[in-house]
């Protein structure tokens, strides 16, 4: 496939209006538009009618996208190696019957290119529970090796939603309640992602253009209902939700995705304040805004009819739709005077720069097909020497997405009973046991078959132990008991005797080929068995009773208990601490996350901490580490500081402490680049090497403003030799000491306590640090 074609000299003005109007719609399911028919691709009736509405794409979403919702099955979908066909049998159907311009081909990325033979990465949360920047980076630079040498263009990726609310579904698409740490991994995603440092920067033939989803304050919607209002004040906005936002735009992110919600009212699709005042007049940032799908047409509630709903996403600065009716009204809603033709033009100028910053005018580089694209022994995977470049060894790949699985072990509790000895007899029960799904997070394409890089909790121990050494029962379901009335007995059986019990517990994201889906690809009505993902809002997130009675009757098979927690949301989890003698806690991990669990259990490598804060009770809800600080005693029924906050772990051996004078700078010199330096010593008292995360905190001393409890400031991951001490000296700087207040960092005289251990308040020697005034003061100490 050949993109030969020039951008006109006059930009988007100077293209017919149904062309304009065509750049600005990207309405088309692409496995609706491209079909795999007798081993070669053939466009539809559907693609045809657009190209013959429009004259051309502007976008086409989803050619590759296979899952549950698309119905896309290892039988009928693309093959990998044959993705870049796919492509070209469109943007030849457009350069034959349309107007030529290139097509962007958009593709899911939540973790891992949304594809037959894509590699599946832990999910977000997973990989907020590292806390590794530079691990996240090289495996997004992985993902946007793989999706390029396919043909994509552009890959819709999670990461500004900051979770704050666990009941919602989505918080596995969430890297933290954080938005520091959620800040820190957006950023090192689209540097991977792009290959970019800034918005000047071209975006190259190894990587592809990232749309950052969702802007804003989706993670904190009311009662943690997907798409639910969001009620917070321009504060709260600017500090917890536009912060990782701001870090995107930062490193020159190609677009962003309007949310679902609205914040106070106001619909994100529809809000000129935050899409045009807030990115692009207060950030400077220009790049392309794309609504999430059918959300302009939801406008439909706050508008008399679909021109005026598209007048009012568009005004606001949506340059694409996605899915959506209403963009196709955009004619008469010119006419009406709902909207001026030069906003239609600056929207259609913004997909075509993207098209431009991609290199895709005036290129004579032929697309090729992808080398290595598909998974190990995957049906139609691709021969070894197949032609193309670009895609990362798949053992290189493998060995970053089993490092991100380890890093995502939390250890709560040990017990006494960690790591297990060599030769022992395992018990290992429960509904998560031997669930490959559960292990894989929501929007995961099929898996191949066979699939010798995967592992589940029980195949890995089976590995290390031998069959004949583990034991195996079910217990029960995610939500309720099995049919079997003696599945209970079975956990009981398997227990006694045993050295250790290993309870799998948890949830999934499951989807079928039989389930409902809305509109949207979000589950609607979800199977017995489904508790996370999009669409699966919980109104409790205790564990269900089902799965603790399979942890009472592992107890009373009198064993040592060990429970492991498999989720994509924070759970309350104090009972289940009551019953069990030691506790890990696993985001959803991915494909070889039954390894990275055994690996903990046996070798001690558990390195993650909480990404989120776990409540100590069901109703203790919405509950973050930052929270404010409160005036009122809580609940007289529950103590809600018997949570587990941020930053939660058991690190044996490993200890930390700050050294040094306590640092202070002028809020000018802060403004200008300026740093004040914190050391925090790193000691491994172990006899191997310790891979961990060193997190420093810090409380905010504002007058006249309630302080949050605790902020994290920054985050470091090192390797500590056995018996060593490591310094970690952290730069702090605008990001870490200034005022987030406006969505943008600012400088501004103010005392923090900093601190690097678990409290969640300053201990009596966390260190000041003090941003001055001209008059070498700060206003906490007047």
């Amino acid at each position: 496939m050949i993109l030969g074609t020039t951008l006109p000299a006059g930009g988007a003005a100077t293209l017919p209006l149904a062309t304009r109007i065509g750049q600005v719609n990207q309405r088309l399911k692409g496995w609706e538009a491209v079909r795999w028919v007798d081993g070669a691709p053939r466009v539809t009736d559907v693609l045809r009618r657009e190209v013959d509405r429009w004259g051309g794409l502007g976008a086409l979403y989803g050619v590759l996208r296979a899952d549950p919702w698309s119905a896309v099955r290892w039988d009928n979908g693309i093959p990998p190696e044959r993705s870049a066909e796919a492509y070209a049998a469109v943007q030849d159907h457009v350069n034959t019957f349309g107007d030529g311009i290139p097509v962007l081909f958009v593709e899911e990325a939540p973790h891992g290119l949304m594809a037959l033979g894509g590699t599946t990465l832990p999910v977000n949360l997973a990989l907020g529970a590292g806390m590794d920047a530079d691990l996240t980076e090289e495996l997004a630079a992985a993902v946007a090796a793989e999706a390029r040498a396919r043909g994509t263009h552009v890959a819709l990726v999670s990461g500004l939603d900051v979770l704050r609310d666990p009941r919602w579904g989505r918080a596995e698409e969430c890297f933290s309640e954080d938005p520091a740490l959620a800040a820190l991994l957006v950023a090192a995603t689209v540097r991977g992602i792009q290959g970019t440092a800034s918005a000047s920067d071209p975006i190259d033939g190894s990587h592809v253009a990232v749309v950052a989803k969702h802007l804003a304050g989706q993670g904190t919607g009311i009662g943690g209902r997907n798409g639910s209002g969001a009620p917070v004040g321009r504060r709260e906005l600017g500090e917890i939700h536009l912060r990782p936002a701001h870090a995107a735009a930062r490193v020159g992110v190609a677009g962003f995705m309007a949310a679902y919600n609205d914040v106070d009212g106001v619909p994100c699709s529809a809000n000129e304040e935050l899409l045009t005042g807030t990115i692009r007049e207060q950030w400077g940032w220009d790049g392309l805004v794309m609504a999430d799908g059918t959300a302009i047409d939801r406008l439909r509630d706050s508008s008399p009819d679909p021109a005026f709903a598209a007048a009012l996403a568009l005004k606001a600065g949506v340059d694409l739709s996605l899915w959506d009716e209403a963009f196709t009204h955009l004619e008469p809603a010119i006419e009406r005077g709902l909207v001026e033709e030069a906003v239609l033009d600056r929207a259609a100028d913004r997909v075509l720069a993207l098209k431009r910053r991609l290199g895709l005018f005036g290129s004579a580089t032929p697309v090729q097909p992808a080398a290595d694209a598909g998974a190990p022994d995957a049906p139609g995977a691709p021969a070894a020497d197949a032609p193309g470049a670009g895609v990362p060894a798949a053992r290189d790949l493998v060995e970053l997405v089993d490092r991100a699985a380890r890093q995502a072990v939390v250890l709560v509790d040990d017990g006494g009973v960690l790591p297990l000895r060599p030769g022992a007899t395992i018990a290992v029960v429960g509904p998560n046991a031997d669930d490959l799904d559960a292990q894989l997070g929501d929007y995961t394409p099929p898996r191949p078959v066979p699939d010798p890089a995967a592992s589940t909790v029980r195949s890995a121990l089976i590995a290390r132990f031998g069959a004949d050494n583990v034991r195996y029962a079910e217990g029960s379901r995610l939500r309720g008991p099995l049919d079997a009335p003696d599945a209970l007995d079975q956990v009981r059986a398997a227990s006694a005797g045993a050295d250790v019990c290993v309870v799998v517990l948890g949830g999934s994201s499951r989807r079928t080929y039989d389930d409902e889906f809305a509109d949207n690809g979000a589950v609607d009505g979800p199977a017995l068995d489904t508790t996370n993902g999009e669409g699966v809002d919980l109104s409790s997130v205790a564990l269900p009773q089902a799965q603790l009675d399979v942890v009472r009757a592992a107890r009373e098979g009198g064993s040592p208990v060990v429970a492991v927690v498999l989720d994509g949301r924070p759970r309350a989890l104090t009972e289940l601490r009551s019953l069990v003698d030691a506790l890990l806690v696993v985001p959803f991990p991915g494909p070889s996350g039954g390894e990275a669990v055994a690996a903990a259990l046996c070798d001690g490598t558990a390195s993650g901490r909480l990404p989120a804060t776990f409540p100590a009770a069901d109703g203790v809800m919405p509950v973050a580490h930052d929270e404010r600080m409160e005036t009122a005693r809580g609940y007289v029924d529950t103590d809600v500081l018997r949570r587990l906050p941020l930053g939660t772990a058991l690190l044996p051996g490993v200890t930390t402490r700050l050294r040094g004078e306590a640092p202070s700078l002028p809020a000018g010199d802060l403004a200008d680049g300026g740093a004040a330096t914190v050391t925090v010593e790193v000691t491994n008292a172990g006899a191997h090497d310790r891979s961990v995360s060193v997190p420093l905190y810090a409380r905010r001393h504002e007058p006249g403003i309630r302080p949050r409890r605790r902020q994290l400031l920054a985050v470091r991951r090192v390797t500590v030799a056995p018996g060593a001490t490591t310094e970690v000296a952290f730069d702090l700087g605008l990001d870490e000491l200034g005022s987030w207040a406006s969505g943008a960092p600012e400088a501004a005289p103010v005392t923090l306590s900093v601190w690097c251990t678990p409290e969640s308040d300053p201990p009596a020697d966390a260190l000041p640090v003090r941003v001055t005034d001209q008059n070498g003061a700060t206003p906490w100490e007047r």
